[in-house]
């Protein structure tokens, strides 16, 4: 399994992604870092370097994320996977109010609020200013 990741590999993930990240929203374009492609199973776990392998992610999501698949909720027995780009519709599983949260509808929308942090205070206001400016979701 390689490492690099061709160009041409990077920028159809990017398309694909509308140049979003796919487990914020958040665009590109309102960010001062270049946005990230994530191996969704993590090379550790045996995970390919192809595209239904790969999403488009912000630094932060892709840093919280690491190579985890999934985390503990409430149940410490229970481990629940986290949301997969490539097999799982983003609003099925997550809703946004106009106050900027994110709302899991499912435990894997759950467990994905919580291990990436998407309603850190920061990213929370970030996301007022893009609903008020008409560019999230």
């Amino acid at each position: 399994m390689s490492k690099y990741i061709a160009e041409s590999l990077r920028i159809a993930v990017a398309k694909r992604a509308n140049f979003r990240c796919e487990y914020c929203r958040r665009p590109e374009a309102d960010s001062f870092i270049k946005y990230q492609i994530d191996h969704i199973i993590s090379r550790k776990h045996r995970g390919e370097t192809v595209s239904d392998n790969l999403a488009f992610s912000c630094p932060i999501c892709n840093n919280n994320k690491g190579s985890d698949l999934g985390t503990v909720l409430d149940d410490k027995d229970v481990l629940v996977r986290l949301f997969h780009p490539r097999k799982h519709s983003w609003f099925d599983h997550f809703e946004v109010s106009e106050e900027g949260m994110i709302y899991a509808k499912t435990t894997i929308g759950e467990a994905t609020i919580t291990l990436l942090d998407l309603n850190h205070t920061n990213r929370v206001l970030e996301r007022i200013d893009l609903i008020k400016a008409g560019l999230f979701p």
